[in-house]
């Protein structure tokens, strides 16, 4: 009898916990449509995509371009040409929605979760290229300004560089946390155009194309002064402008052999130079060497 009571009470306390348990819940992942097929997930509540090459060596590092803005039907058919282009190469794109953030510090801050993600966890190098198409172009500079020695490069595709010329400081400084009035008088301190003087230091490459007709995003204060600021400060960037066309969806912005040339070489290039490194070691030195110098070889790698 004491026996059948023991285990009554067993029974019924392991029920209770069971029945106090909170129920595990699998979170289903954001719903996006993709130019070519990739994964869709979540990072700090926000949908992010990757896009892997099928080349893709398993556990190997893997170089990429990171995309902006990815928001609704973002990126479009538009992008599958240059996609493609990228992927045969062997290099992945990814991307995350930040909504309308202009490149705004919260905005950043999902952009540094995105990074950290990827190279921490999905095996991604160390410096993705930075292609920004229009407002995307405030996001990824927003983003390459912080963070000079984590970029490859940027392209643009008629980016916004300047706050001011678009969406314009009454709109931008709702995301900033700002007024109209101390947005205009913090811009220097926020604004991407005025704020590329470490990237020039570091050496990152830029490319834009853009149309002289631009009405929407202005060649002259967007990627037109960029580049002779940038200039003006020692980097390199090569300036595309497209006679006749404006703001929008003309292929020759989309399909342009420049650009992914562009992306192509500075997305491999410190991966090939990481590659060079890995092979000479791997060569040069013994098993338990290579163990002891580098126990862990991801944080290596980048």
């Amino acid at each position: 009898m004491k026996t059948l009571m023991s285990l009554a009470m067993v029974l019924s306390l392991v029920s209770w916990a069971i029945a106090d348990d909170p129920p595990q819940t699998v979170q289903t992942p954001p719903s996006k449509t993709l130019p070519v097929p990739g994964d869709v997930f979540w990072v700090e509540g926000r949908p992010a995509f990757l896009i892997l090459p099928e080349s893709r060596m398993r556990d190997d590092i893997t170089p990429w371009v990171w995309y902006a803005p990815t928001m609704d039907g973002l990126p479009g058919l538009e992008e599958r040409w240059m996609f493609e282009h990228f992927l045969k190469a062997g290099i992945a794109i990814a991307g995350i929605d930040v909504g309308n953030s202009h490149g705004s510090p919260d905005g950043r801050k999902l952009y540094t979760s995105l990074y950290r993600v990827l190279t921490e966890t999905r095996g991604m190098a160390a410096k993705p290229v930075l292609l920004g198409r229009s407002r995307g172009g405030l996001m990824t500079l927003g983003w390459a300004v912080d963070n000079p020695h984590h970029v490859g490069g940027f392209a643009g595709i008629y980016p916004v560089c300047n706050l001011a010329s678009w969406p314009g400081l009454a709109e931008a400084a709702g995301p900033w946390g700002l007024s109209e009035h101390e947005l205009a008088a913090q811009l220097a301190n926020h604004n991407p155009l005025d704020r590329v003087a470490p990237l020039a230091r570091a050496k990152v490459p830029l490319f834009s194309i853009h149309g002289d007709s631009d009405t929407v995003v202005p060649l002259e204060s967007n990627s037109g002064e960029m580049y002779k600021r940038y200039r003006d400060l020692g980097g390199e960037m090569q300036l595309v402008i497209s006679k006749g066309q404006g703001h929008n969806m003309w292929s020759g912005f989309f399909q342009n052999q420049a650009l992914v040339d562009f992306v192509i070489k500075n997305a491999l290039r410190k991966w090939m130079v990481w590659r060079a490194a890995t092979t000479r070691q791997i060569t040069e030195s013994t098993s338990p060497v290579w163990a002891t110098r580098f126990p862990d070889s991801r944080v290596w790698r980048r």
